[in-house]
Parts: structure tokens; C-alpha cells; sequence
């Protein structure tokens, strides 16, 4: 933080005490800052986020910040009874510095995380010790750096009987990276709790989003851009923090691994930017990115697009990107959604559709022109619709209007240093046959003859023998086999129907897109069954 920077967070400080009557304390002009260390633990400076600025016999003035919670205040003047309590605002910034000199980072050296077959739980016995002697903020910025190294997309932070469990998702795969004790992970919660905009101690599930610069110990820099989910567990509360890339060069179509015939049917959407395009999948199948992707794609001058998003995840510049927040965000994609209608986009974009009221504002606005793009939760392309149903009704109009519903997981790739070959027996080549066989005419069908498949074999140098992950998917088209039975009774349409009419009128599935990247030897059997049902 440059000077500038600083001074202009007291100025910022001074105008929110006095909007809510309170004195204010400019730390940062202070010549010195004495230390009353017999008053509240380190522990309990990080949890109550107050400072002790002064105290004798009869007097104590607590440093506080604009979030310390007024409980807080309240239980300190309860416990000092003896002595008249009185609080002044702080910074968040004067905050941060009054706790490096209470608890001034020690000198570690930072272990870079690596997976291997023989020593992992030694890794993660070196890594906890590591952690429980720098600060908080360090913590975060380590684990953060850490994970992006290793490509991973979340940070798992799980409160066990005994102490938290500190995990990486990599490549759609826990790993256990160390273990907290439940004291130093208070003092964490409390730093990614100030840095997320959530409280730490709320009963209810919380998410916040982190876009800052951390400056660890050694003096590097690490910027922050996560999502951050917060749940009250049996033993405490649980933080789940996805991992952003800030670099958009990815968000490219190009970079999807669509297939030809996969990318032909997002290229004739791109020409004809109308109807409403889903993009369906479950938490963690890349719904985000191949969103992302199509809109970076469509961002052109001769169009607006604007978004509705819970949290924004990428900042994507000439796009109105407008956050949706609050206690029922559902209830406010609906109405903000008819709200932006108004303001004549081309092309709009809702971060997911949760409710009847979003689903329909949805399709009506892409019956007037618009290009509408969702996510949505379900198991399946087919499956999509029939909630969609569900929540519109039968309406011819609607079923027009939908333009395209992709589902998508993502399966790892082998490692193409260490797969090893093999021919498959009779009956698995029989298997393999059944599912190819009903795909599309217009799909060319691999040979089966001396048909070779690969395994992932470990080394110790890829205990998992995988390496990257990647997409299969299905692209569900409105034809007019599909529009038929929407027009059926509710009580008679389902999804195993829907399913069936779309593979006739030429959708290759799920399973289908898996196998034929299993042939090309691009991943294994055992991922694809690992991943589809």
C-alpha cells in the first residue's frame, strides 16, 4: 500500500466515525505505538478485531474498526469492570499494523507443495508446522499461491473433531495439504472473514469474494481473486475458496475443446445472437469459463452485454458487469433482470437461474431479441428442460426460444509421460460398441479393430498418472422431434423422453463425447465412469 494509499484510508476511516458518532484515532500519525500485552491474548486481538491504544488503573481505550461487532464492544466493557472502558475508530490498515507488533511473523521458509507417492504425509506434517508460526494473512497468501501453482480450482478449510483440515482440489481430486489447530484457524477465519466482507461467527451460510494484494513475510506479493463460501459445520465453520484466474486470455472459445461439430453450434449461435443459450453442469464442471469464454467472444463495440452475477468472478472490460447481493440474491436476479431489460442490451447474461421468476424473465426476454445465457443445476441436458418446464409451463413459445443446452463435466487427462497401452478384451470392445453405435450419422465412428486404450499408471513424479483436466459434454438442440413433446401434457413428459428424441435427432451424450475421447487416448474408461453416470 503506497502512502497515498494509506492516507487516503484514514481520511475514508474519519468520515465513517463520524457518520456514526464515534471518535476516530489516526494511527497512522501516531509516533508510537505502545503495547499493552496483559490486557486480551493475541488470539483474542484477532477475534474481536480491537486494539488496546492505552491503559492504567481507572482507564482503557480500545482501538476498533468499523466491523468490530457492538457484542463485541458490550463484552469488553462487561469484563473490565473495574476500569470505565471507552473505543475509538481505527483503520483497517492501523488494525493490521498494531497486530504485526503484537505478533511480529517469525522467520520460516516456505515449502513449496508437491504431490509424490512416498512422502505425503510428511509434506503435510512440515507444511502444518510451517503454517503455525506466521500470520494469518501469510497463511492465506501461501495457500492461495500454493494452489495456483499446482493449477488447483479450490481451497478446502473443514473443521474436524481434532483439529482443520486443509485441502487442495486439484484436477477434481482432493489432497490433504495440512492441519491446523483450531486456535491458529480462528485467527485465519478471521483474516479471510475481514478480506471477504463476511463475519466470522454468523450461524448462517455466508459468501463473499476477495480481490486484494497480500505481501507475505518475505516481501512478495501474492493478489488474491477468490470465491468464498462459508458454512457452520458440527465443529465450526467450514471456508471454501475457488481459485480465479486473473488472466482473460483464457476465456476463448478456442481454448474449450470443442469438438467440430460442438464448436459449428456455438459459431451459429455467435452469428445470430438471439434465443436463450444454458450452460448446464454440476459445482466444479467449468460452467463458469465456458460461459465466461461466450461472452468474451461476443464482446464486441457494436454490442452491449451486460451481466447479472453472484458474485463477478472475471472483470471483463466493455461489459456492464453488475453484482447481485443480499440475503435472497434469487428473488434479486428476477427482478433486476427485468430491471436491465430497460437499459436495451443486446446480449445479457444471468450468473444462474434458480427460481420460476428468473426462468421466466429469461425466456421472455429472448423471444424479443435478446441473446439470454444462464447457468443452471442438473444431471443433464434433458434434464435441464424438465426442470425447466417445471418452472415456465408448457409453452410452445418457449420451447422456440431455447437455442441450446450444454452439459458438461470435466474428466482428467492422462498423462501422456507415463500412459501405458493396452487392447481391451471381447466383452469391454462390446460394451464400448453398444454406446458408439447409436451415435448421430453425421459423427464419423472410430474403428474398433484392434482397438487400443490406455491406463494411467503412476510414477513418482504423478502419483495419480493424470495430469489437466478437460471437458466432455452434450449439446441439446430445440428440433422439432424435441419441440413435439414439450407440446404433450406436463404429467406426460420426462426426461428419459426428451433424452431419447434429442439422441435420435442427433445429440451426441455425455458417455458418448467420454468414449470417443477415451479412443483418441486423451483420458481413461475409469475417469469417464468416474464422472457420468
Amino acid at each position: 500500500m503506497t502512502q497515498d494509499q494509506r492516507r487516503d484510508e484514514e481520511v475514508m476511516t474519519q468520515r465513517r466515525a463520524r457518520l456514526i458518532g464515534m471518535p476516530y484515532n489516526d494511527t497512522y500519525a501516531a509516533k508510537s505505538k505502545p503495547l499493552f500485552k496483559d490486557v486480551l491474548s493475541i488470539d483474542e486481538l484477532y477475534k474481536y478485531k480491537v486494539i488496546p491504544l492505552s491503559e492504567d488503573k481507572s482507564n482503557i481505550l480500545f482501538g476498533v474498526t468499523t466491523s468490530t461487532a457492538q457484542q463485541t464492544m458490550k463484552g469488553l466493557r462487561a469484563r473490565f469492570t473495574d476500569q470505565r472502558v471507552a473505543f475509538t475508530i481505527i483503520s483497517d490498515a492501523g488494525f493490521r499494523e498494531y497486530m504485526g507488533l503484537y505478533n511480529p511473523p517469525k522467520k520460516v521458509i516456505y515449502e513449496n507443495i508437491t504431490f509424490s507417492k512416498s512422502n505425503q504425509a510428511g509434506l503435510a506434517k512440515r507444511i502444518s508446522d510451517s503454517l503455525n508460526l506466521v500470520r494469518p494473512d501469510d497463511i492465506l497468501a501461501y495457500l492461495v499461491q500454493q494452489a495456483y501453482d499446482l493449477k488447483g480450482s479450490d481451497i478446502h478449510l473443514e473443521n474436524q473433531k481434532d483439529g482443520v483440515r486443509v485441502r487442495f482440489r486439484v484436477d477434481g481430486v482432493l489432497h490433504t495439504i495440512a492441519n491446523l489447530p483450531r486456535d491458529k484457524y480462528h485467527q485465519l477465519l478471521s483474516s479471510i472473514a475481514i478480506a471477504a466482507n463476511v463475519s466470522s461467527s454468523d450461524p448462517n451460510p455466508q459468501a463473499g469474494h476477495i480481490n486484494n494484494r497480500f505481501k507475505l513475510a518475505t516481501g512478495e506479493e501474492v493478489y488474491l481473486n477468490l470465491r468464498v463460501e462459508t458454512v457452520p459445520t458440527a465443529y465450526g465453520q467450514d471456508v471454501v475458496m475457488r481459485l480465479f484466474t486473473l488472466n482473460n486470455d483464457v476465456l476463448n472459445l478456442d481454448k474449450l475443446g470443442l469438438s467440430e461439430n460442438e464448436r459449428k453450434v456455438v459459431d451459429d449461435i455467435i452469428r445470430h445472437p438471439s434465443g436463450l443459450v444454458l450452460v448446464v453442469g454440476p459445482t466444479g464442471s467449468g460452467k463458469t469459463t465456458t460461459m465466461y469464454s461466450l461472452i468474451n467472444t461476443l464482446n464486441t463495440d457494436e454490442r452491449k452485454i451486460i451481466t447479472l452475477e453472484d458474485p463477478i468472478e472475471y472483470y471483463l472490460n466493455g461489459v456492464v458487469q453488475i453484482p447481485v447481493s443480499g440475503e435472497n440474491p434469487e428473488s434479486g436476479f428476477g427482478e433486476r433482470l427485468k430491471a436491465v431489460l430497460r437499459l436495451d442490451p443486446n446480449i445479457i447474461m444471468v450468473g444462474e437461474i434458480r427460481d420460476a421468476d428468473t426462468a421466466r424473465t429469461a425466456l421472455q426476454a429472448s423471444l424479443t431479441g435478446h441473446l439470454v445465457m444462464s447457468t443452471f443445476h442438473a444431471a443433464s441436458a434433458a434434464a435441464a428442460l424438465t426442470r425447466m418446464l417445471d418452472f415456465v409451463g408448457i409453452n410452445p413459445l418457449f420451447a422456440s426460444a431455447i437455442r441450446l443446452i450444454m452439459s458438461q463435466r470435466l474428466v482428467r487427462k492422462i498423462d501422456e509421460g507415463s500412459k501405458q497401452a493396452f487392447q481391451p478384451d471381447e466383452a469391454l470392445t462390446a460394451q464400448i460398441k453398444a454406446v458408439l453405435d447409436t451415435l448421430p450419422p453425421k459423427i464419423p465412428r472410430p474403428s474398433l479393430d484392434g482397438l487400443t486404450l490406455y491406463r494411467a499408471v503412476p510414477t513418482e513424479k504423478n502419483p495419480f498418472g493424470y495430469t489437466g483436466q478437460m471437458a466432455i459434454r452434450e449439446q441439446l438442440m430445440m428440433t422439432p422431434g424435441v419441440q413435439q413433446i414439450l407440446r404433450l401434457p406436463p404429467n406426460q413428459v420426462t426426461t428419459e423422453m426428451i433424452q431419447a428424441k434429442a439422441v435420435e435427432d442427433g445429440m451426441v451424450t455425455m458417455l458418448q463425447d467420454g468414449l470417443l475421447k477415451v479412443i483418441a487416448g486423451q483420458t481413461t474408461l475409469e475417469e469417464i465412469y468416474r464422472v457420468v453416470d
